[in-house]
């Protein structure tokens, strides 16, 4: 894909709206660090393994602004995801000890595949109790925000949006006929997730790519940048070190725009000011990754490519954050809702299939088939339905929307088109997992994400869950 920049920025104050008065807006940040013990399980791929090395820190990264009225908390956490008890305990222990409500508060992973899991035994059943790694990320998470409270100070804010399209790449392709290998079940696909790149059996990609990075930029009134909170739409990078705990891109993002802004700022830190924040969260990639399946790019070594795109898009990020209008009279909202969805159930051929797998055995640890079998039984025995949480943050003309799953991209376009507020995105993998959300139009193509196991809702819920959203954000305010 030719390289390109698009600093096509939404340069804008961000106004107060119609919808509540404001006053002076504070904004206060800080990490909490969750890196665990050599030894604990890596989870990003089908068989944990045992941790070796702690390659670089895994944190907790919290801004909490505040309009004089209302307060809310953005927590991104440096995990694969998170246990929807993980998000509700953490927000309950926030409203009791801190005063935001726990509807106030967003918690999101940013996906990275090298870090242990906060998921639980079930990542999608309730659990009655927290385990110890989560227990411990609770904390962090509790801890962060109050840091963050602690930090709060007079501010300003404002919002921009500039396409980074060349390290997004669409990884569902169609191929030529006849050339997609049957998938667990025995069946074969329309499209094919990570197929063989440079492939002469490529076609063309099933889905966009969604090439924003959107930023909330958070200065003090003396012009010191406080935080930059980002998302975008990228799976993740990956070429880490074998057996090691990483941030992955997400963390070395963080770190290389802190660097930067430290080392430009034209106004020097003193001790009374709080060290700058920076978050990166994951917009909605469950359909994207970094790889160039037409042009593949040669091999790198371990965390190059990382590092690549990480310093790239700081740079970018923090060019464009320099060229916004800054505004000190933001008002806050936020709308948080628990939709029924109904769990995704085999049908009576797949659930013979299981059966008649698992009698068989697995013949290895990867045994796709037998994995996907005991997933499909196990989906048999749920209840009928599930609440799904979902969330709407208005920050001034900013409308921020969740949702607990790895979300395709072109559902994160539909809800920036649609969304009543002038400016709009979404953030994945907030408040719980729930597997991958596909449209049903992508449903209908197969591939990994569509496979029941990895997808564990019904084919309509993403329409469901989009339409909640956009309900939440009509009643949260209108488009000035």
């Amino acid at each position: 894909m030719k390289t390109v920049l698009s600093l096509v920025l939404l340069v804008c104050v961000i106004g107060s709206g119609s919808f509540v008065h404001a006053e002076s807006l504070k904004a206060g940040a800080a990490i909490s660090n969750i890196t665990p013990d050599i030894g604990t399980p890596v989870i990003g791929g089908f068989v944990p393994f045992p941790s070796t090395q702690i390659h670089d820190e895994l944190n907790v990264r919290c801004l909490v602004l505040d309009d004089g009225s209302k307060k809310i908390a953005l927590v991104v956490c440096d995990l694969l995801g998170i246990h929807r008890i993980v998000s509700e305990e953490a927000r309950r222990l926030i409203q009791e000890r801190h005063g935001i409500p726990a509807a106030n508060v967003m918690i999101s992973g940013t996906h990275t595949h090298s870090a242990p899991s906060a998921l639980g035994d079930d990542r999608l059943e309730p659990e009655q109790k927290p385990n110890e790694y989560q227990a411990f990320v609770i904390r962090r998470i509790v801890d962060g925000v109050a840091r963050a409270i602690n930090n709060l100070r007079p501010a300003k804010l404002a919002f921009g949006s500039m396409d980074v399209p060349e390290h997004l790449f669409n990884r569902r392709w169609h191929m030529r006929p006849g050339t997609v290998p049957p998938n667990p079940f025995g069946q074969t696909d329309i499209v094919k997730m990570n197929p063989p790149a440079g492939s002469p059996n490529l076609m063309e990609p099933a889905g966009p790519i969604d090439p924003a990075i959107s930023i909330i930029a958070v200065r003090d009134l003396q012009d010191r940048p406080l935080s930059i909170f980002s998302a975008y739409s990228l799976h993740y990078v990956g070429g880490v070190g074998s057996g090691h705990i990483s941030a992955d891109y997400y963390g070395y993002y963080c770190e290389h725009l802190r660097k930067l802004i430290e080392a430009e700022t034209s106004v020097p830190q003193s001790e009374d000011v709080p060290p700058f924040v920076a978050l990166m969260a994951n917009a909605t990639s469950g359909d994207i990754n970094n790889i160039n399946f037409q042009n593949p790019r040669p091999a790198r070594k371990s965390y190059e490519q990382i590092r690549y795109v990480a310093e790239d898009c700081a740079v970018k990020v923090l060019a464009a954050s320099k060229t916004l209008e800054y505004n000190d009279t933001i008002a806050l909202e936020a709308r948080y809702s628990e939709p029924v969805i109904t769990w995704r159930k085999p049908t009576p051929e797949q659930a013979k299939w299981a059966e008649e797998t698992i009698a068989a055995g697995a013949r290895n640890d990867s045994d796709l088939s037998f994995i996907y079998a005991q997933r499909a039984t196990k989906l048999a025995g749920y209840p009928e339905n599930t609440t799904i949480p979902v969330q709407i943050l208005r920050i001034g003309d900013v409308c921020v929307g969740t949702m607990p799953c790895e979300v395709f991209c072109e559902i994160g376009l539909e809800f920036r088109e649609k969304c009543p507020s002038k400016h709009a995105f979404m953030v994945e993998l907030a408040h719980g997992y729930f597997g991958y959300l596909p449209t049903p139009r992508q449903m209908q193509l197969g591939g990994y994400e569509t496979w029941i196991g990895t997808n564990r809702l019904e084919p309509t819920a993403s329409e469901k869950l989009l339409a909640e959203l956009l309900k939440l954000a009509e009643s949260s305010g209108e488009k000035p």
